[in-house]
């Protein structure tokens, strides 16, 4: 890995992880209405998804999906459907407030948020697909192997994102623990995430990516 490569790779990285996105606007949308451990779980979990498409795209097993209509379009559904699925979650609730978020349940904390960022990520095809075509531009011919370059970038895509989303939750829980105090605004905070997921999912849905 050269000087080069990483002066090249490392801005066009954080610069992708700041773009508006369903992660980090699922992250914003977390930290306002949820809190910073909910948020924080989402964000890492939505970074380590990363890793997933890193090694699809080191197996080459993006491009076969991408060669199959039939296996993105799978694919696709079941991404938009989980999107739709937290977003339903989220109508679902009565408020999140201060009691509630710091009261112990399967429904709040670090580990059930972390787990919904990393499938949402996971199965996201975009983002495999994204991996498959940005990673590659990066890679030296000639110098070690090029397997071994598209897992260094994708761990670094992966860093860069895992700060950003945190950068983002702490900021968004700091405004979010303010609304909270005011208890008729959770209720709608949730509402709004719910919506900002339900339409990120229909979006998925309904692009024609291929």
């Amino acid at each position: 890995m050269t000087l080069g490569q990483l002066l090249f790779f490392l801005p066009s990285a954080f610069l992708l992880a700041v773009a508006p996105g369903p992660d980090n606007l699922g992250v914003l949308a977390l930290g306002v209405s949820r809190g910073r451990n909910e948020a924080l779980g989402f964000a890492l979990g939505a970074a380590s998804g990363c890793l997933n498409h890193t090694l699809l795209a080191v197996l080459g097993i993006s491009a076969l999906i991408a060669a199959s209509p039939l296996a993105f379009q799978a694919l696709q559904y079941a991404g938009a459907a989980y999107l739709i699925w937290i977003g339903l979650q989220a109508l679902r609730s009565r408020g999140a407030s201060l009691a509630k978020l710091n009261a112990p349940s399967a429904a709040n904390g670090f580990a059930p948020y972390f787990k919904r960022g990393l499938i949402a990520n996971a199965i996201n095809p975009k983002v495999a697909l994204f991996f498959l075509a940005f990673l590659p531009q990066f890679v030296r011919p000639g110098a070690w192997s090029t397997a071994a370059q598209i897992a260094t970038f994708g761990a670094l895509f992966t860093l860069a994102a895992a700060l950003v989303f945190g950068a983002i939750a702490l900021s968004a829980a700091r405004l979010g623990r303010w609304l909270r105090g005011r208890e008729r605004l959770t209720v709608w905070l949730d509402r709004m995430t719910g919506g900002l997921f339900i339409a990120l999912g229909l979006k998925l849905a309904t692009a024609h990516i291929r």
